[in-house]
């Protein structure tokens, strides 16, 4: 999975202002029920945190908030709140207390992680009773069927030799990966945004796959995407509504620990 150049999994540093700036925020009932699913909320830990997306709003309710990640420029481009720690470290080594976690989030990134190693990472750390949620989104729609053709082309026929195969596991694909503890019912989020040409241009600048792009050819594609949505846009400001298809697996911790491989099964310690 390593690039040239990169740490294991760590796709995103080269773009990371763009990340910060250009991906799309969680629903706000997201994290409300979030908070549901847990009676303590004395700590939460994002994993692959990105630029904090997702720890700050969970720092509205929890006392502390540790958000990991495996990129320090991420890091440094990350929004900073009070209770918000953030760490470069691994996903499987977070550097947390055994037991001591009420809550772990994974948003937009399980693809990445080593499974295994992460799920057991996740079993010591958190609390009887605590809450493993993990979330994706898919490609993303423009709000004209022939805007959203073209958008559909740039990232599957300009990018498509150059997003790493694990890419192929985001949005619906999240459902068929492993998942250590039993569900719990989870309500319909709605992930979109209404965004002007110039964001949705830079979204597309967030991509690993527009990084690996630019490596190899030495140019940005992402200029001629914005010629071509042009036209068919309206007024560069004009604001579309931009939807994404957005799954959320939410898991409790059995009493005590255990070990867990990706087969999908339990093990004897």
């Amino acid at each position: 999975m390593n690039e040239p150049g990169t740490t294991r999994g760590d796709y995103f540093s080269e773009q990371a202002e763009e990340y910060a700036r250009y991906r799309p925020r969680y629903p706000a009932e997201l994290f409300t029920y979030l908070a549901s699913t847990t009676t303590d909320r004395h700590l939460a830990w994002d994993c692959a945190t990105g630029s904090g997306q997702v720890a700050v709003p969970l720092a509205a309710y929890f006392d502390r908030v540790v958000a990991t990640d495996i990129s320090a420029a991420q890091i440094e481009h990350a929004e900073i709140h009070e209770r918000v720690e953030y760490r470069v470290a691994p996903a499987e080594a977070s550097g947390l207390g055994s037991a001591t976690v009420n809550l772990v989030t994974v948003s937009q990134a399980l693809h990445w992680l080593d499974l295994a190693a992460f799920y057991r990472e996740v079993e010591r750390v958190l609390a009887p009773g605590g809450v493993l949620a993990v979330s994706s989104y898919g490609s993303a729609s423009v709000d004209d069927p022939e805007l959203s053709a073209i958008f559909a082309h740039f990232e599957w026929t300009t990018l498509g030799e150059y997003w790493p195969p694990r890419r192929a596991l985001v949005g619906d694909k999240l459902r068929e990966l492993p998942f250590p503890f039993p569900e719990l019912a989870v309500p319909e989020f709605r992930l979109e945004a209404r965004w002007t040409l110039a964001e949705l241009v830079g979204y597309t600048r967030s991509w690993s796959a527009t990084a690996r792009y630019v490596a190899r050819h030495g140019r940005d594609p992402t200029p001629a995407l914005e010629a071509s949505l042009r036209e068919g846009w309206g007024e560069p400001d004009r604001q579309r509504l931009i939807r994404w298809p957005f799954v959320v697996r939410v898991g409790r911790a059995p009493g005590t620990s255990s070990s867990w491989s990706t087969s999908g099964a339990r093990e004897n310690p």
